[in-house]
């Protein structure tokens, strides 16, 4: 930057600041960034896409940090357009551009010539924080902010960005376990203040048209990401912060989980029940008593307790035999009553007081201190333990109190960083510490890493999260699906529930059911429960388990589909539970819609959310019709279904591809893709549809990226009576062959719905072909 401007800048800093306005000095172009000196301080404006752009201030006096915790995109090559005329500077690519006025000073965004919004007044400080404050405009829906339940359209609230837990929420909660300093925009933009420490967004609380973030400390810096559809938008945030890996396989099987179980007896005889009652199973979850006999006092020993499993090594292998995998909980306080309190304190692994050393505190559990994550030694010693249980056949991890559930302010970690500055970051560094750890010693294995509190592209780590300790409430499903949509639309896919509820001890078996047959059409079916109430299906009644199984088996059969939305996700970042303003993005009636949604692209779910309900309303997404048993429904219409004890309503897209296991599978291990049923859903208005399936074995790493996987395109053609259905098999350049035999359900309204069964096409890896069908109604 020019000297000169800079001299100019020290001058006009005074001058402003008696003013209270911030005013424009200078700027300089530099092909690949903008920057503007103002009288307090300097922007630096970057595009990292044509749907990207990055805002950095930095007030005079301040450096810049260049430390994103976020953001993993680097500034691609873009074409930029600068110019400087009557008062105004604009800095424009293809999509998204920067409008910079001078008297007054005012920056504003745009894309493709539409206003999104503006600084109004940008960056401000008081004693005790900083402000970037933004115009809006009045009609726009806005979301984000992480895990919340507040109604879909969180516009009007102040948001605290500080993890938290709520034990037992129902139907609102004004903060969880998960927060982000991210907005959205029913406008299909979002901003995402990429800073770390504590703070708040302020979605218009004071109904003046304003957007704000405020935080204690730290970078001034934003992203503005724009696109011309929802789809677009999610695919460019998680380019800028990451794409969550496909998971193990085992991912979308059935967990067993409650807290907890005390023995390996107990676990054992879990599992024998499972398999009696051939009720598909693929993990089991194992909570603290794992370590110590009781709650408190013994968070911290990190070791089998003998006298309660006395063979551990044995029971995972034996567990693996079944093909049930063992989940195991940590988390990352130590008591000073634990077995390696001392040890802990010795290696100088934990965080400290300001006068360096151990920092104890109560809480629930006992007198604690927290390992500290900043410092190497402590990310060592840590992974070393998990390291230890992986090589004994632990297959998965459970990160528990991650926020960190108690954390107070004058807690220092490494590097002069301070509690408050690293506390929503927490679960964040967890999670990469066991990704990064697996990378380096277990490349071959795709890890499984379920917590509790992440940060913004925490979903690059593979972390599956969960949304706390739900109350066993009507209320606590009723806020579950707008939960995980809305974590899905901010990158974070896998949200999910702890199904049937977790805080309570009473018994509903109607809530219990209708939470397991939403938990089909959501990314983790693992019910868990305090330990009063079984969470297990098989120690419920016999009418309530024979419901619980159909669910499960339901789930089962859906695993190629389901799979197919993790690679989506994977490559594109596409959430597998969507909002129905995806499908209608103009349409305002649905921007605050959360008691409905899509699983992927084709399917429609109308969970059940209230108590003895016999019927509810359900509405149809436009440009398709939407099948479902006997009846087809019109896009764009409203209709009242009645509801049956088995099932929720769901219904299938008109030209859909719905690809399902032809096997019955007891577990994940048992799945193979060589037979497979695909259902396609005539609809003669919908004259070209596709879809596709994927496959890999599920286990390896980047199996994607290393060419290990195969393909299956289908597409559909309508012409008059006729429909021709082509398949594409495309196998990666590694791929192992696999002859496939699919069998083809045909699925049209005709005096009610009319099924025609194709006979078997055969088709091997590489190949290509056709048959053709005539519409019978």
């Amino acid at each position: 930057m020019n000297k000169f401007l800079y001299i100019i800048a020290l001058f006009t800093t005074v001058v402003a600041s008696a003013q209270g306005t911030r005013t424009y000095v200078g700027s300089e172009f530099f092909g690949d960034r903008l920057e503007v000196v103002t009288s307090d301080g300097r922007y630096t404006i970057t595009p990292y896409s044509e749907n990207i752009i990055q805002t950095a201030f930095v007030p005079h006096g301040e450096n810049y940090n260049a430390e994103s915790h976020a953001v993993v995109m680097q500034p691609q090559k873009v074409k930029a357009k600068f110019k400087d005329k009557k008062g105004r500077l604009t800095y424009t690519t293809d999509g998204i551009s920067v409008t910079i006025d001078k008297n007054p000073f005012r920056v504003s965004y745009h894309y493709n010539n539409k206003l999104l919004l503006a600084e109004q007044p940008g960056y401000t400080q008081t004693d005790s924080t900083e402000t970037i404050g933004f115009a809006i405009s009045a009609d726009e829906a806005l979301y984000g902010g992480g895990a919340r339940a507040l109604g879909m359209n969180r516009r009007g609230n102040r948001l605290q960005l500080y993890n938290r837990a709520h034990y037992g929420y129902g139907d609102r909660s004004e903060l969880l376990n998960f927060t982000m300093p991210l907005v959205l925009s029913s406008k299909i933009y979002a901003v995402h203040f990429d800073n770390a420490a504590i703070g708040w967004l302020d979605l218009d609380s004071r109904k003046n048209n304003t957007l704000a973030y405020e935080t204690i400390s730290g970078r001034k810096v934003y992203q503005v990401i724009a696109a011309p559809d929802w789809y677009k938008l999610t695919e460019s945030y998680t380019q800028l912060t990451g794409r969550q890996p496909m998971p193990p396989r085992w991912t979308f099987g059935n967990f067993a989980s409650r807290f907890g179980y005390h023995t390996e007896k107990e676990v054992r005889n879990v599992v024998r029940k499972f398999r009696e009652e051939e009720i598909p199973l693929d993990a089991v979850v194992l909570d603290l008593y794992w370590f110590g006999a009781d709650i408190k006092g013994t968070m911290g020993n990190l070791e089998f307790l003998k006298d309660s499993f006395p063979e551990p090594e044995k029971m995972i292998a034996d567990l693996k035999k079944d093909n049930v995998k063992a989940v195991l909980i940590t988390e990352p306080f130590i008591l000073t009553t634990s077995k390696r309190w001392q040890e802990a304190a010795d290696k100088n692994i934990l965080a400290t007081d300001a006068n360096g050393n151990p920092y104890t505190y109560e809480f629930y559990f006992g007198n604690t201190g927290i390992i500290d994550l900043w410092k190497p030694e402590a990310r060592t010693w840590f992974w070393n333990i998990y390291k230890r249980y992986i090589n004994a056949g632990v297959a998965g991890w459970w990160g528990d109190l991650g926020e960190p559930e108690v954390h107070p302010s004058y807690v220092q970690h490494a590097g002069g960083r301070s509690a408050d500055e690293v506390h929503n970051i927490y679960g964040h560094e967890w999670a990469k510490l066991v990704y990064e750890g697996y990378r380096k010693d277990f490349s071959g294995q795709r890890p499984f890493i379920l917590m509790r509190a992440g940060y913004s592209g925490s979903q690059r780590f593979g972390m599956i999260p969960w949304s706390g300790d739900v109350g066993r409430s009507w209320g606590g499903l009723q806020s579950q699906p707008e939960i995980a949509m809305q974590m899905g639309m901010q990158g974070v896919s896998y949200m999910h529930s702890d199904l049937g509820g977790f805080a309570g001890d009473n018994i509903d078996d109607e809530l219990y059911v209708r939470w397991l047959q939403y938990g089909v059409f959501q990314p983790v079916f693992r019910p868990h429960a305090q330990e009063a109430v079984p969470a297990e299906p098989v120690f419920r009644k016999d009418e309530v388990k024979a419901l619980a199984k159909k669910a499960i088996e339901l789930r089962y059969e859906m695993l190629p589909y389901n799979y197919t939305l993790a690679y989506l996700n994977a490559k594109s970042g596409y959430p597998l539970m969507r909002p129905l303003f995806f499908e209608e993005p103009g349409n305002a009636q649905l921007y605050n819609i959360s008691d409905e949604y899509l699983w992927g692209k084709d399917i429609l779910v109308a969970p059940v959310l209230q108590q003895g309900a016999k019927e509810r309303t359900v509405y149809f997404p436009k440009a398709s019709r939407w099948f479902s048993g006997r009846k087809v429904y019109e896009g764009g219409t409203t209709a009242t279904v009645q509801l049956e004890e088995d099932n929720i309503p769901y219904f299938y897209r008109g030209g859909a591809f719905i690809v399902e296991s032809a096997e019955d599978l007891q577990s994940t291990e048992d799945y193979t893709s060589e037979k497979l049923n695909i259902n396609f859903y005539v609809d003669p208005a919908v004259t070209a549809s596709e879809g596709i399936f994927y496959h890999d074995d599920g286990k390896t790493p980047n199996a994607y990226e290393e060419g290990k996987y195969e393909i299956l395109e289908f597409k559909s053609e309508t012409k008059g009576k006729e429909v021709t259905i082509t398949v594409t098999s495309k196998p990666g350049k590694n791929n192992t062959p696999v002859n496939r035999r699919l069998t083809f359900f045909i699925n049209e309204n005709a005096n009610g719905m009319y099924l025609s069964k194709s006979k078997p096409l055969e088709i091997k890896s590489g190949e290509v072909k056709t048959f053709k069908y005539t519409i019978q109604q």
